[in-house]
């Protein structure tokens, strides 16, 4: 019987340190546990912030490719903008010979001039603003003076265009100075 008991002594203290074991095992389970819920929420939000990031980054470069193209688009708006009292002064030079009333003529080879100045400026986006008749705007228009409009339905409309307005490429780069009918 003492076999026994040291036996039954032996798997007394087996089975102690077997429940020690498990108790152990339980808290660094549990601890393990926490520690990939813990990694597992700093993957996800260190996911969220690269997605963000390549998001931001992919309109950086969208959006500086349209800047880019907008600025290629309208890079001779300044030399162009020089040129406009160069084409009003042509046009008033042609309205001027066109006119029955003057004996001013203006020569077959400044006609080709201007037609083929003209045709240039429209090549490169230029195009005037079609302003006498239509009703008065105020981002398209500067309106210089207001005077009776001769028919009712011209009231609020332009009766006349003193200097013509142009677009670059459908962007304004000067307004139409214009009589509006009141």
């Amino acid at each position: 019987m003492s076999k026994d008991k040291a036996t039954d002594a032996k798997a007394t203290e087996e089975q102690a340190d077997a429940i020690k074991a498990s108790k152990s095992k339980k808290p660094k389970t549990a601890d393990l546990l926490a520690e990939i819920e813990e990694l597992e929420i700093q993957l996800a939000e260190s996911k969220d912030k690269y997605l963000r990031l390549f998001a931001e980054f992919d309109n950086f470069k969208k959006r500086n490719i349209r800047e880019r193209m907008d600025l290629l688009k309208n890079a001779g708006q300044d030399a162009l903008s020089a040129m406009l009292p160069i084409v009003d002064d042509f046009d008033r030079a042609k309205a001027s010979a066109e006119d029955e009333k003057t004996e001013e003529t203006l020569s077959e080879g400044v006609l080709m001039v201007y037609n083929k100045m003209y045709n240039v400026l429209e090549g490169k986006g230029l195009k005037k603003m079609v302003s006498t008749g239509e009703a008065f705007d105020p981002e398209l228009h500067e309106a210089i003076t207001k005077i009776p409009a001769p028919t009712e339905e011209m009231k609020g409309k332009v009766i006349d265009t003193i200097e013509a307005g142009f677009y670059l490429n459908e962007k304004i780069i000067r307004h139409a100075k214009v009589v509006v009918g009141e």
